[in-house]
Order: structure tokens, then sequence, then C-alpha cells
């Protein structure tokens, strides 16, 4: 097994593509062709998660966070960041990080906060726009079924949870091929008037490539008329957070307490609590002060995420319940939503779940 075996599952998951425009994401160190011995999973790569592997006898290392996230100018082994990959290459152990990418998946980060918490009727919080794609194309109809069957499986007319969507139209398509041309109906110099379907789908934008390359392969045109325009739909499976409810509504101190016990942690931050019961709930992992506002425009509750200031605080007005659990918290089930992931495809190999915390936060 390659690593690029490996990368490309967990690219099934969390497509890189997901990733925020700032981010860093995907294979850091190491060479995708390089045979994998074992994987370590981990949220943070410090040097201590590389000693591990080298321990455990992995070559790879699965890392939520990017230990790389800006240009490294030199590698002098002055910071920790540079430490971390003059060993990681020292030692041929390869990194990988997910971070964002992860971040925008429904069956992310955010999404194993709300199974932690036992929330139900789920969807995401911030949905992307500009992440749809519509393609429209003309057919002679009797090769409209094939035509679509080969964009259904390159991943087109998939909505939500529902596939092979599209949406057909039957016209006359005319055209009139010159001297050079080959056309595959009518001949040269002649015009020809054709029944025609007009086959449109949508898909997710990281696929276009994919997906134009199918079409042309599996149009019978030598010229293939089609037209591809974003959308500006949101597109629910793909965004920062998640919201659900919880099973039985209960009072604000309650739920605090019940938050502390399942996110183990030492110390929670909150704003003032109301008489108000919490039964709906929104989550984010990492540092999601800037979804307070959606949090509220969804009418949540409660919001659960980390790193709030102090003037974040005053923005729950009354009207919600923040709760900063801590970043390292709020992530800290994202290595098992991993492990859990890997181990239902390869089983040839160790996939293990690292020992080590990677907290920089400590309590007393």
């Amino acid at each position: 097994m390659k690593i690029k075996d490996i990368t490309n599952y967990l690219e099934q998951l969390a497509p890189l593509p997901f990733a925020e425009d700032f981010d860093n994401v995907g294979l850091l160190i190491g060479s995708p062709n390089t045979t994998v011995n074992g994987i370590l999973v981990t949220l943070d790569t410090l040097e201590k998660t590389v000693d591990e592997a080298i321990q455990k006898g992995c070559n790879l290392i699965l890392s939520f966070h990017p230990i790389i996230f800006s240009g490294l100018k030199k590698l002098n082994g002055n910071s920790y960041v540079e430490k971390v990959v003059l060993k990681a290459i020292k030692n041929d152990i390869a990194i990988y990080a997910t971070h964002t990418a992860l971040d925008n998946v429904n069956r992310g980060v955010s999404a194993k906060m709300c199974e932690i918490l036992s929330l139900k009727n789920t969807k995401t919080l911030l949905p992307k726009k500009g992440m749809l794609k519509k393609l429209t194309t003309y057919v002679p109809s009797k090769e409209a079924g094939p035509l679509r069957k080969k964009l259904f499986e390159a991943g087109a007319g998939n909505i939500g949870n529902y596939d092979n969507c599209s949406f057909n139209t039957t016209g006359t398509g005319t055209f009139h091929a010159n001297e050079n041309a080959n056309p595959v109906l009518g001949k040269r110099g002649e015009l020809v008037h054709e029944e025609e379907t007009c086959i449109t789908v949508t898909f997710i934008a990281y696929l276009e490539t994919a997906i134009i390359k199918c079409l042309l392969e599996n149009h019978p045109y030598e010229e293939v008329a089609y037209e591809v325009i974003t959308l500006d739909n949101s597109y629910q499976d793909i965004g920062m957070g998640m919201q659900g409810e919880l099973e039985q509504e209960m009072d604000a101190k309650t739920f605090l307490k019940e938050v502390k016990t399942k996110f183990k942690t030492k110390c929670i931050r909150h704003s003032a609590i109301a008489n108000t019961p919490i039964k709906k709930v929104a989550v984010l992992g990492g540092s999601g002060a800037f979804a307070i506002g959606q949090a509220k425009k969804q009418k949540a509750d409660a919001y659960i995420s980390a790193d709030f200031k102090y003037h974040d605080f005053f923005k729950a007005e009354n009207e919600i319940l923040l709760v900063d659990v801590g970043h390292y918290e709020s992530e800290q089930f994202t290595k098992n939503l991993l492990v859990d992931y890997l181990r239902k495809k390869f089983s040839t190999f160790a996939i293990i779940l690292s020992e080590e915390s990677t907290n920089p936060i400590y309590y007393i």
C-alpha cells in the first residue's frame, strides 16, 4: 500500500478543495509513492509525535492540524516547526494534514462534536456558497440515456441524499458541417435537423475537470456544445459547523455540566445564563467566534466552540448561551473519527491512535 492509496481514500472523506484558502492541507512531507508501514493519527504533530511514530514503526503521520502552515524560509531547527520537519525528514516519516478540508464536510469535526452530544436532526451551520456548478449539454435523444449514465458515474447529479438527478427537455437542434468536418449525423454541406435532448446536471465544483472530460469522451458529436455556470446556491453538505437538537431539553446549568463531562475539560467559559431551556445546539470545532451571528440567526439556544475573546461574549445579548470548551477540547475526538474511517478500509497494517496529548494549555 502506497501513501497515495491512503490519501486518495482520505480525500473521499475530506476533499482538499474544500479547505479554506488560508489553509495548508494535503501531503506536507514525503512522497506519495512511499510504501506505508503504519499510520499514526494525531491532532497535532510535535517532536514527541514524531518520536512516537518512530517507536511504533509508523512512517506516515496523519495530523489534523498542519505543522507547516505558512512558508518556511529556512530549516535550522530554531523553532518547534523546523525541529519537527527536520526530524520527520531524517527518519523518512511522511506527514499529511486534513484541517479545514475535514472541518467543511458534514461527516467531519463538527459532526463528531454532535455525536458526542447525541444531537439529532443535524445539518450544516454555515453552508458554503459557490461550491455548486451546473452543466447543460445537448445530445441526440437516442444517446441521452448512456451519456447521462456516464455523467452520473463521474459524480454529477448528486444533491444531498439523492443521486442520478437531472433535468431533460427535448427539442430540435440544427447544424451545418463545413468541408473540414467529420459529422456523426448528416453530411458535409447539409443543414441537419436532429431531435436532441438538453441534459442539465449539477455537480460539486472540484469535479469540473473530471466531468467535462467524461462529457467529451462519451458525447457522440465531433464538436460538443455545453455550458458550465457557477451557482450562488448554498450547498448544505459543505460548510463550517453543525447544528442539531438534544433528545430532551435541559436547563442551562445542567447542560453546561453535561458539556464539561462529555468534552473532558476542567474549565468551561460561558456567557450569562438565562432562564431559557437548552434544546437546539450549534457547534463548531476550533476557533468559532466568527459563527456566533449565524448561530443566533438559526435560533440556537447554545453555541459550543472555542477561542472566544472577551468582547465576543457580549454578542450573546441574552439570546444564546455561548460556551467556550477550549480549542483542543473541541477537536479532541477528530483523531478517533479518522482512525475509525481508515480502519473500515485498511486492515493490512497498523493504524494507531496517538497516545500523546498535544494540548499546549494546562489548567490549575
